[in-house]
């Protein structure tokens, strides 16, 4: 029997490590993990951190929107890892490959397929927490819901997970900007008790974001905070 604490409490789950790299705890009956979003737009992640790959399908963006690679490529360079002391260590090139729905340069309003290949598993790095739980991740809670968790790099727990989501905003960024000349552009506002007050919104740019590591907005903060 494995101890955990966590966010839902204190308990036991008789988790043992198996070969093929699951923890499988008991048979239960439950609904899988919710991995579709949207409607008119509707959007599928799929694949697991040390798998072949993780992606996304897309549902709804109308033909003959023109798309590249290098329109989802931009903003996964932008959330890949190994790029600051902030994030994973792990090197990964993330580099997007279409493998459906585009034809010459342009969607033919079938679902888009786009895959991002995983290079840097190394699933034996896994193997001391096929019988334990890593502090603040999600193996304990998924496999207490579930009873099974992917042990190597948490699998769908793993933030990996949002490289489907990001290539899908790539696209629905594109789609925006194409017919209704709409920009979209994010930072932090708050981290715990430091926030970035009186912003003018109209007024922030992807340039100001990106000058921080955090993604602050330029002109909330001084100079090299």
């Amino acid at each position: 029997m494995v101890g955990f604490v966590g966010s839902l409490g204190v308990g036991k789950l008789g988790s043992v490590g198996r070969a093929d790299g699951l923890c499988s705890r008991k048979s239960v009956v439950v609904m899988g993990t919710g991995n579709s979003f949207g409607k008119l737009f509707k959007i599928s992640t799929w694949g697991e951190s040390h798998g072949i790959g993780v992606g996304v399908t897309i549902d709804g963006c109308p033909p003959r929107l023109e798309l590249s690679p290098e329109d989802v490529q931009k903003e996964l360079d932008r959330r890949k890892p190994g790029q600051s002391k902030l994030t994973t260590p792990r090197k990964e090139d993330d580099m997007a490959e279409i493998l459906s729905g585009v034809v010459s340069g342009k969607t033919i309003g079938t679902p888009i397929g786009i895959l991002v290949r995983n290079k840097n598993q190394i699933g034996k790095d896994y193997d001391n927490i096929a019988v334990s739980y890593r502090p603040s991740h999600a193996d304990a809670t998924y496999d207490a819901k579930y009873g099974i968790r992917a042990v190597a790099g948490g699998g769908r727990s793993s933030a990996r997970e949002t490289i489907g989501r990001v290539a899908a905003g790539a696209v629905a960024k594109k789609l925006l900007k194409t017919y209704s000349d709409v920009d979209i552009v994010g930072y932090v506002q708050k981290v715990q008790d430091i926030a970035a007050d009186n912003i003018d919104v109209d007024k922030v740019t992807l340039e100001d974001v990106e000058r921080y590591v955090l993604r602050w907005e330029a002109h909330a903060f001084p100079a090299g905070s």
